[in-house]
């Protein structure tokens, strides 16, 4: 029996391209996934930041408190709130700005973070 050879034919243009537009679109899936994963790693970061400055902030407020406590006599001498509770009262108030700033921030920064990834 007289041996054939097979010959391979070389790639056509349009084979060539649609080998091109696979490769794109799997990197392309392949930069979203990485994409997806960095943004998931990044709110679960945010998050535990935004926790722990939370903790930090009552923590302080509870330290505060408990020196206003051993400092000031905790009756009024007359009408109205007395001295330790003015003190206190400007302390929580401050804590609450300071973690709503916090958080005001934090909001924008995952804003910003959203808007650039989606681009």
């Amino acid at each position: 029996m007289p041996e054939t050879k097979t010959q391979r034919r070389a790639p056509t243009k349009a084979t060539t391209k649609k080998a091109t537009a696979t490769r794109r679109r799997s990197s392309a899936a392949s930069r979203r996934k990485t994409t997806v994963k960095a943004t998931s790693e990044l709110s679960e970061e945010v998050l535990k930041s935004v926790e722990s400055g939370q903790r930090a902030a009552i923590e302080a407020v509870q330290k505060f408190v408990d020196s206003v406590d051993r400092a000031l006599p905790a009756l009024s001498h007359g009408e109205g709130p007395s001295r330790r509770q003015e003190i206190v009262d400007s302390a929580l108030e401050m804590a609450d700005r300071l973690v709503h700033t916090q958080y005001d921030f934090i909001r924008k920064v995952v804003d910003s973070a959203g808007k650039s990834l989606s681009k």
